[in-house]
């Protein structure tokens, strides 16, 4: 049976190639890293480990054009630390943090069990 409209499927629709087979549609790149961050990042592990922190806990990644710094650290001090050694090795990338500081305090009431 024939197609009144000549509708050829989904793919007729996009641009055709000089044999006038329908070309594929191109994949989003990914973007692209700053051509030193991964060693910026790499340098920023190695002052969290080796510096004044020793700080295992942390963890600096870079994901889809930005780079992410993620843990769990032991006091506020040692947080503000970790942010202050990103933002001097990563200055001028997009850094996205969520250090958290980990709850050392005594409990102030007893646990209730039911």
């Amino acid at each position: 049976m024939s197609d009144p409209v000549g509708h050829q499927g989904p793919a007729a629709s996009g641009p055709a190639s000089a044999d006038g087979s329908p070309e594929a549609p191109e994949a989003p790149e990914a973007p692209e890293a700053p051509e030193n961050a991964e060693y910026r990042v790499a340098h920023l592990q190695e002052r969290l480990a080796a510096e004044e922190l020793g700080e295992l806990g942390v963890r600096a990644e870079f994901r889809a054009g930005a780079v992410a710094v993620t843990g769990t650290v032991p006091s506020a001090r040692c947080r503000e630390t970790v942010l202050r050694l990103a933002r001097e090795e990563l200055a001028g990338l997009t850094v996205h943090t969520d250090v958290v500081v980990a709850e050392t305090a005594r409990p102030d009431h007893a646990e209730e069990l039911w």
